[in-house]
């Protein structure tokens, strides 16, 4: 496990595939200005050039504002680019091989999705945080399985690593993933429908409300 140590809060996903350089890097420096804790950056397309071309882009927003920026799915990317952390998926391959590619400075989070054996097995693996969902209903991922909330607070007691919760989190919401110990409530929708900034600084209130209950 990275000596990082993690920060609490709103971890930003992007969602701009089919938006250009400028709107993505408009986009999360807005979501910075708001006081996000964390930004993934997660691009699905195949083109290898635009995909490095962009996380170079956002680490430099994200080194300035002095939040880490975690690449999705790809610890060759992440290697290249010097990235602060990773995040596996179910199909992205072995934690252990994914920490050789990248270091022993990286961070790596692992989705969980609702199986703590999965997230006990990570921490096991050498994971600096785990991830459950979708906690709510996702429009991102209308198929995802469902993990509930209880769940997060049993993973908290049960494991010695920070957990972080995705998947429907929003304004009206996000208080109840606070309540539950998680540490890092995950959002895409949520940010970008409207103003980045003003969305994250909403959430960020509701979810320091929330971890005060």
């Amino acid at each position: 496990m990275n000596s990082f140590q993690l920060p609490c809060g709103i971890y930003v996903l992007t969602d701009h595939d089919a938006h250009d350089d400028a709107r993505l890097l408009q986009d999360v420096q807005a979501a910075l200005n708001g006081g996000a804790a964390l930004v993934q950056f997660r691009d699905k397309s195949r083109d290898t050039a635009r995909r490095e071309r962009r996380a170079s882009r956002l680490l430099e927003c994200c080194r300035a504002a002095a939040v880490p920026l975690v690449i999705n799915d790809d610890p060759a990317l992440c290697a290249r680019v010097g990235a602060d952390g990773l995040h596996l998926g179910r199909d992205d391959g072995d934690l252990a091989r994914a920490r050789d590619q990248v270091g022993p400075n990286v961070f790596i989070g692992q989705s969980c999705y609702n199986e703590l054996t999965r997230a006990e097995q990570a921490a096991e693996a050498g994971a600096d945080y785990v991830a459950f969902g979708s906690v709510f209903p996702s429009a991102t991922k209308p198929d995802a399985v469902h993990a509930p909330l209880p769940l997060l607070e049993l993973a908290g007691q049960r494991l010695s690593l920070p957990v972080c919760a995705i998947g429907g989190i929003n304004r009206a919401n996000i208080d109840r993933v606070a309540a539950t110990g998680a540490q890092l409530a995950a959002v895409i929708g949520s940010v970008w429908s409207g103003d980045p900034e003003a969305n994250v600084q909403a959430l960020s209130r509701r979810f320091e409300q929330g971890a005060r209950l």
